[in-house]
């Protein structure tokens, strides 16, 4: 017979797999119908569970989704997956196509962090390398990030410092909130020496089947290559590549 913690940790377990993508909200007596588990019970876990961050709790309607702790597992798990291996020839063919530095990065607690950098063949380039580290909220690869996440963690980030890096830093939450909508509209962020004097970037996140962003692609480059008109034109070709290798590496369905 089970132990009780073990039986907890098995409760706590069927209680997050009620969740999916055609069901990502749920009340409390839809998840005790659905892991037949005792309402005392189920509320006990709930709430220890939204304590660790494992769900969120949507005020409005009293129901919970999935939280942002399954998030950084998710991202925990990426970086120590192939994911380098299998997004190389995509880094490799818009790196040939725009000769511009690539990036790819996962979001590491509350900063950037870049998994693999392919650079530019161009004489003036950016100089960046894996295991490099970037604030969130001013950089083209933190925003793609943002505009997709839930709102509870994207606070949760805003919160942790908002540093003017340039001039051009946007500080204002309002302003960060407008281009995060405009990010989410068009499917790609776009940095204009917000981070550094002197470059630009365009980013777009890498979905998973429930839109969530476990990772993301950047092209960089200076700005008197880069500017908003190129970035604009671009934005869409790395949305376009970002989704492909979405699906090839199973994240979203074929």
């Amino acid at each position: 017979m089970p132990q009780p913690s073990t039986r907890s940790v098995d409760r706590a377990l069927d209680i997050l797999l009620c969740f999916s993508r055609s069901e990502p909200t749920l009340t409390l007596t839809q998840i005790v119908e659905r892991a037949g588990i005792h309402k005392s019970t189920v509320h006990r876990l709930l709430a220890t569970l939204e304590r660790k961050g494992f769900l969120q709790r949507i005020e409005e309607s009293g129901s919970y989704r999935l939280g942002w702790a399954l998030l950084e597992l998710g991202f925990s798990v990426l970086e120590n997956s192939d994911l380098h291996r299998q997004a190389t020839p995509y880094m490799q063919r818009l790196a040939t196509e725009y000769r511009e530095n690539i990036d790819l990065a996962i979001l590491d607690g509350t900063s950037v962090l870049y998994l693999q950098v392919i650079e530019s063949s161009q004489r003036v380039k950016i100089s960046s390398a894996p295991g490099q580290r970037l604030p969130v909220f001013c950089t083209a690869t933190g925003k793609a990030f943002l505009a997709f996440l839930p709102d509870q963690r994207v606070k949760e980030i805003l919160k942790t410092g908002r540093r003017k890096y340039t001039e051009h830093t946007t500080t204002d939450l309002a302003e960060i909130h407008k281009q995060l909508d405009l990010t989410r509209a068009r499917g790609f962020a776009v940095s204009e020496q917000e981070y550094e004097l002197g470059i630009n970037a365009v980013a777009a996140p890498i979905l998973d089947a429930r839109q969530h962003p476990v990772a993301a692609m950047a092209i960089v480059g200076p700005t008197f290559r880069m500017t908003l008109e190129r970035m604009l034109e671009l934005g869409p070709a790395l949305r376009a590549t970002t989704d492909a290798l979405a699906r090839e590496i199973g994240l979203t369905l074929r």
